[in-house]
């Protein structure tokens, strides 16, 4: 058994739940939304899937030519990615899952979007840091939802 020199921190995670109503049924909406590249449009990125078949357990997309994430679940209207640590930022300790996924409301004529933010924020060190860092997650991902809604409403 190999041991390390240095201690790592007991993880403590953090979640982000973000949630938008949108005027369009489930299809409608997972149809503009849903594909795994549609990131570019609404996170306002560049996106490439480097491996898999678009939108099954095991795809990966490269996100600005840098980051790699790769589909660890996925329903008919959602999926769950993971990043590693050194995909977030280079040097980054930070290991990070999103899903995104739609929900049918008032009888599947409108839609839910519900993006779920998961992270270690241990290794952000004081709490001003994971304050700051969960404001600026919470901000972006608050600009895409509202960027998904736009996409989903329009014609």
């Amino acid at each position: 058994m190999l041991l390390s020199g240095t201690a790592q921190a007991a993880p403590e995670w953090n979640v982000i739940l973000l949630e938008k109503v949108v005027d369009r049924k489930p299809d409608q909406t997972w149809a503009k939304i849903g594909p795994y590249c549609a990131i570019a449009t609404w996170l306002k990125v560049t996106c490439q899937v480097t491996s898999g078949n678009q939108l099954s357990v095991g795809t990966n997309r490269r996100l600005n030519g840098k980051t790699d994430e790769i589909i660890v679940a996925q329903t008919p209207y959602s999926y769950t990615y993971g990043q590693q640590p050194s995909d977030i930022q280079p040097g980054s300790p930070i290991y990070y899952h999103g899903t995104l996924a739609v929900e049918p409301l008032d009888r599947g004529r409108k839609t839910k979007i519900v993006y779920t933010l998961l992270y270690d924020q241990a290794p952000l060190g004081t709490a001003e840091a994971k304050l700051a860092n969960r404001e600026m997650r919470t901000k972006r991902f608050s600009e895409a939802l509202d960027n998904m809604k736009a996409m989903a409403e329009a014609p």
